[in-house]
């Protein structure tokens, strides 16, 4: 009776077993064992993604897909997997095909047990069109800032800078980047900074309106903000920014007219 028992079970843990073996095979995803680095199994997507046959892949490095670069970091990934048991957290790296081309992946990776050994099943997804599309999405940010921080000349010395939209942390990198080498150029002397467009006043905007007014300084160009409406001045006295230590007007045309420029 026991031994019809201990069969049956025997049984019913092969048939998980193959279940199992045959959902991984038959994943879209690229899923590969390793046990000491080495790869014990890769399932057919995965021999596929990687751009080689099973045979060439199985008993191969799994650190080799990897950045030189990269590679100790995996490598220390891997060990607190096998040594703490758990389940490595979701990352994103860029790895290599056995052809030698590049992809974008994001993988993950926790131990099991591959027949009688401890080992890793890690599972790397293809993410190069979500990672195109961010650098498309930053391309296209990047030109709409340029195009909407142009400097433009009013008179000769005297330039208008019109902010539009929000400034994130980005935005105002590119900002201080873009803005002296403009200001060079046209040889501004005299820049009004108009923020009527710009509808987020936080500890960004905030930074920025120091940084912008200090680098004008030390470039001897005079600087006047304008546009500052009392909602915004409301938040800038709120974050501590005190608005007085910098010229201020209401509008641009009221800037103007301060720097003697008629109608």
């Amino acid at each position: 009776m026991e031994k019809n028992e201990s069969n049956k079970e025997f049984q019913e843990l092969m048939e998980k077993e193959n279940m199992y073996r045959q959902i991984i095979e038959y994943s879209v995803e690229t899923i590969v064992i390793h046990a000491h680095h080495q790869i014990l199994y890769i399932n057919q997507s995965g021999a596929n993604f990687l751009r080689a046959t099973k045979e060439d892949i199985i008993g191969a490095q799994v650190l080799d897909v990897f950045q030189e670069n990269d590679r100790p970091a995996i490598k220390e990934r891997i060990q607190k997997a096998m040594g703490e048991n758990v389940p490595g957290e979701l990352i994103e790296h860029v790895i290599s095909r056995l052809d030698g081309s590049l992809v974008d992946v994001e993988l993950y990776c926790h131990p099991v047990i591959y027949g009688d050994k401890k080992a890793i099943q890690s599972v790397f997804r293809d993410i190069t069109k979500r990672k195109e599309a961010e650098r498309n999405h930053k391309r296209l940010l990047r030109e709409i800032n340029e195009v909407s921080a142009s400097i433009v000349p009013v008179l000769d010395g005297i330039s208008v800078l019109p902010l539009i939209g929000s400034i994130d942390t980005d935005r105002a990198n590119q900002l201080m980047e873009d803005i002296p080498l403009k200001i060079q150029q046209q040889a501004v002397e005299c820049l009004i900074i108009d923020f009527s467009g710009i509808y987020n006043f936080d500890e960004v905007v905030t930074d920025y309106l120091l940084k912008i007014n200090a680098v004008m300084q030390m470039l001897g160009v005079r600087s006047i903000i304008t546009g500052i409406r009392p909602e915004l001045a409301q938040a800038a006295t709120e974050l501590g920014l005190n608005l007085f230590s910098m010229k201020t007007m209401a509008t641009v045309q009221q800037a103007l007219h301060y720097l003697g420029v008629k109608k």
